[in-house]
């Protein structure tokens, strides 16, 4: 697909510059996913999607337009222009919207792997059965599997600008995910397991299997908690939940909108100095890694917060233009349907030198939460949140028994200002990731009182 999609973007760019353009540019992306769910040893569903096209941004006295076509064809893309140019003339002017130059290089990446789409359909049935039989193996309270699913894709980016800009890349992914239920008398809790990334050699069914039987069961014979303050302890999937939060404010197009709850603290302290935030699209392994975002710029690692203090924010384009600062190459797109907004890529809270099991034995009494409820109702502008939550409760530096029904309440600044310990077990989940996090005290609501 390379060099006929350069073909093609090329003659686009060349017809809007003909057609009146003073810029212009072409994304193409070609992108496959198969998505296969087993369910009791028999494949439930089984879905190969595809989806092509091309986004035409076109730029015409400080106007921009802005048009897409799954029809590739000449007369298709003419028309494309055509529309494009006439949507132009309907927009206000902006002086920031810009395209970018050619960059001096672009990060060498290796993203795809062949063993994916080499793998046969027959193979990965089996590795999704293998995780279902492998839950149900682990534990015998282990009673419904609600989903057992394999999945990957592959993607192809051609981009060109009348800039002179011709770039283009291909990558692929694979992952599996499981969901149960695990029940004892009239009690049942659920589990889940995940894992995305580059390679299929380190997809693992058999353990993701048993992960998720034990995230079940360790929650059988939850007791209500009592109302309270105690050290909260984030496992890495609720920690990057609150991670998912915060992104948003990190964004400078929600600092320039007055969306951000960051804006105006650069240099100040907003987490506790155990914290480190960082957005790397050029992550080996990322999922979300690529060597140019979604209008050219070249990814980047880019340090949001160091030590606890914001040192800025995600840049596209436009953004940076405002600011008088360069793009950090976060100008995200979702498709080919969309123009670039800014967004994260692998998005990240670094990892520190202790484990779960030390960062838990210094506490005499807390709650190590596993799940919370409700994250999407939390205010990402004011960063307040009180949401459901379920756990361990842990006495003597050890987990003593399951607890749910409680309510953790707060605002994520304030929560990220007594982080106190950060784990070393990073985990990523999709293109977030955190490691294991504990906060020196939180308010803890129950059914009862201390």
């Amino acid at each position: 697909m390379s060099a006929q999609g350069n073909k093609i973007a090329e003659r686009a760019v060349h017809k809007a510059i003909k057609s009146g353009a003073a810029m212009a540019e072409a994304y193409i992306s070609n992108s496959k996913e198969l998505e296969i769910e087993v369910r009791n040893n028999a494949v439930e569903t089984m879905k190969l999607a595809e989806d092509r096209g091309m986004g035409i941004r076109v730029f015409r006295d400080g106007k921009t337009g802005f048009v897409f076509t799954t029809d590739l064809g000449d007369a298709a893309v003419d028309e494309a222009v055509r529309q494009a140019l006439a949507n132009a003339g309907l927009s206000e002017p902006d002086p920031h919207r810009l395209l970018p130059r050619p960059a001096p290089g672009y990060p060498a990446m290796d993203l795809y792997d062949p063993a994916i789409r080499a793998a046969a359909v027959e193979d990965k049935i089996d590795m999704a059965r293998n995780m279902e039989n492998e839950a149900r193996t682990a534990d015998k309270r282990v009673s419904i599997i609600e989903s057992s699913t394999y999945q990957d894709g592959e993607a192809e980016v051609t981009l060109v600008n009348s800039h002179g800009l011709s770039l283009y890349y291909g990558g692929a992914y694979c992952g599996m995910y499981i969901t149960l239920v695990a029940g004892e008398g009239e009690e049942s809790q659920t589990g889940f397991a995940m894992k995305f990334g580059l390679r299929y050699a380190d997809l693992d069914p058999a353990a993701l299997g048993r992960q998720a039987a034990g995230r079940a069961v360790r929650m059988l014979g939850a007791r209500p908690g009592v109302t309270q303050q105690a050290a909260v302890v984030l496992e890495p999937y609720v920690a990057t939940g609150f991670l998912g939060l915060l992104a948003p404010a990190l964004s400078a197009e929600a600092v320039q909108k007055g969306r951000s709850l960051l804006a105006g603290k650069v240099g100040q302290q907003v987490a506790a100095e155990q914290i480190n935030i960082i957005d790397d699209g050029t992550l080996p392994g990322g999922i979300a890694s690529a060597p140019f975002d979604g209008e050219g710029v070249p990814t980047s690692r880019t340090m949001l917060v160091k030590g606890g203090r914001l040192q800025g924010f995600l840049h596209n384009t436009y953004t940076a233009a405002k600011d008088g600062v360069l793009s950090t190459g976060n100008g995200v797109r979702g498709s080919f349907k969309g123009t670039p907004e800014v967004g994260t890529t692998n998005f990240l809270i670094e990892p520190g030198d202790k484990t779960a099991e030390q960062i838990i034995s210094d506490i005499s009494s807390g709650f190590y939460v596993t799940e919370v409820m409700g994250l999407h109702t939390a205010n990402p502008i004011s960063g307040d949140f009180s949401l459901g939550a379920g756990g361990l409760w842990i006495e003597n530096g050890r987990p003593a028994y399951p607890v749910r029904g409680l309510a953790i309440a707060g605002n994520i600044m304030e929560m990220l200002g007594r982080v106190d310990a950060v784990g070393s077990d990073l985990q990523f989940f999709g293109g977030r990731g955190a490691p294991t996090i504990r906060v020196s005290r939180m308010s803890i609501s129950g059914g009862g009182q201390a």
